[in-house]
C-alpha cells in the first residue's frame, strides 16, 4: 500500500452547551482531520482534537490521528470493520453506553427524564465541583426519584483530597452507583487500595494513566481502568493496555474525549473490540451543535457501529460550514 496524498482539515465545533469538569468549561472543540490516500482509491482518515483537561496535548493527539487513519486503511484494505482487525473476533454490531448529564450542579429534570425515556441504564454526573457533603445531598435526592435499575456512574476529575474522598465514597455505599472514576486530587496506589476496599462498585483510573506501571497491573489497587485512546498513545497502546488489564481482573471502558464524530468512531471501534460487553462512555455526540460527519447513531442506549470495513467515517456534505477559518 503506497500513500500518494495526506491532507489536514482543521475545524471548530462549538458545543450545545459548556462542558463542565472541576478542571473548567470546554465551550468548543478546535482540531483537524487528517485524510490519507492510497493507490488502490482508498482514504483513511484520522482526528487531531488536543484537549489538555483531559491530558490529551498536540502531539499526542496529532499521533492518534496519523495511526488511526493508517489503520483505516490498513482494515479496509483487509475487508474488516476496524475493532475486528484490532481483536481477531467477529464483527459486533453495537455496544451499551452511559447517558452523558453533565455537572451534577446544573443537571435538569428535563435532561434526567430525556435519558430515562431514551433508555439509559447508566448515567453518568461530574461530581467534584462542590462541597461532597452538599453533592451527596443531590444525589440523595436524585436517586430517590429513579426507578430502582438505574445506576449512577460518577466522575470526580481528580477533585478530592483523601478525607473528602472517604467522606464521599461512604455516603455512596447505599446510592445506586455504578461506579466513580479518578477520586484523588493526588492519587497513589495504596490510598487508591485503601479506598477501594470494602466499595461494592468500582473505582476507576482515568487521567492518572502515570499510575500505569507494572508493579500497577501486579497488584491493582482499584477495579477499573477508563480508556481514551489519544491520551494512551494510540489505539494499538490501547489494545496493548487492555489486555494487560484483562490479564490482571481489571475491567477497561472506553470514554470519548469530546472528540468529532471521525474521532468518537475511533473510540468505538477500540471499545467493540476490547470490552464488547461493557457500558461505555461514548454518548458524547449530542453535546456537539456541529460536526464533521456523520455520528454513530444511538438508540435503546446502545451505539451502533457503522456498517462496512475500516473506520466507517464519512466526511459531512456541509463540512466548510465547520473548517476553521484561521
Amino acid at each position: 500500500m503506497i500513500i500518494i496524498a495526506a491532507d489536514w482539515l482543521p475545524y471548530v465545533l462549538p458545543l450545545q452547551r459548556p462542558w463542565q469538569t472541576s478542571q473548567g468549561q470546554v465551550l468548543e472543540r478546535r482540531g483537524k482531520l487528517l485524510c490519507l490516500r492510497n493507490d488502490r482509491s482508498l482514504s483513511g482518515w484520522g482526528d487531531c482534537a488536543p484537549l489538555p483537561e483531559f491530558g490529551i496535548d498536540e502531539p499526542a493527539a496529532r499521533a492518534f490521528a496519523e495511526e488511526m487513519a493508517h489503520l483505516d486503511l490498513v482494515a479496509q484494505s483487509a475487508g474488516l470493520p476496524l475493532h475486528a482487525w484490532l481483536s481477531g473476533d467477529p464483527a459486533v454490531a453495537s455496544l451499551a453506553v452511559n447517558s452523558n448529564l453533565g455537572a451534577i450542579s446544573g443537571l435538569s429534570e428535563g435532561a434526567l427524564q430525556a435519558s430515562l425515556d431514551a433508555g439509559f441504564q447508566v448515567l453518568k454526573i461530574k461530581v467534584g465541583l462542590a462541597a461532597p457533603a452538599e453533592e451527596i445531598a443531590r444525589l440523595r435526592e436524585l436517586a430517590a426519584g429513579l426507578p430502582a435499575t438505574i445506576k449512577l456512574r460518577l466522575d470526580a476529575n481528580a477533585a478530592w483530597s483523601l478525607p473528602e474522598a472517604r467522606q464521599f465514597l461512604q455516603a455512596c455505599t447505599t446510592l445506586p452507583i455504578e461506579g466513580i472514576e479518578e477520586p484523588l486530587r493526588h492519587p497513589v496506589p495504596d490510598e487508591l487500595a485503601q479506598l477501594q476496599a470494602g466499595l461494592p462498585f468500582p473505582l476507576a483510573l482515568d487521567e492518572s494513566c502515570h499510575l500505569l506501571t507494572p508493579a500497577f497491573f501486579r497488584h491493582p489497587p482499584l477495579h477499573r481502568l477508563v480508556l481514551k485512546p489519544a491520551r494512551h498513545g494510540g489505539l494499538l497502546k490501547s489494545m496493548e493496555i487492555a489486555l494487560r488489564a484483562r490479564a490482571a481482573g481489571l475491567e477497561c471502558i472506553v470514554t470519548s474525549s469530546l472528540e468529532s464524530s471521525c474521532g468518537l468512531l475511533a473510540c468505538a471501534q477500540l471499545a467493540a473490540a476490547i470490552a464488547p460487553n461493557s457500558v461505555h462512555g461514548l454518548g458524547t455526540a449530542e453535546w456537539l451543535a456541529a460536526d464533521t460527519g456523520q455520528a454513530p447513531r444511538i438508540s435503546g442506549a446502545r451505539l451502533y457501529l457503522p456498517e462496512g470495513n475500516g473506520l466507517g467515517f464519512v466526511l459531512a456534505e456541509n463540512w466548510t460550514k465547520v473548517q476553521d477559518p484561521g
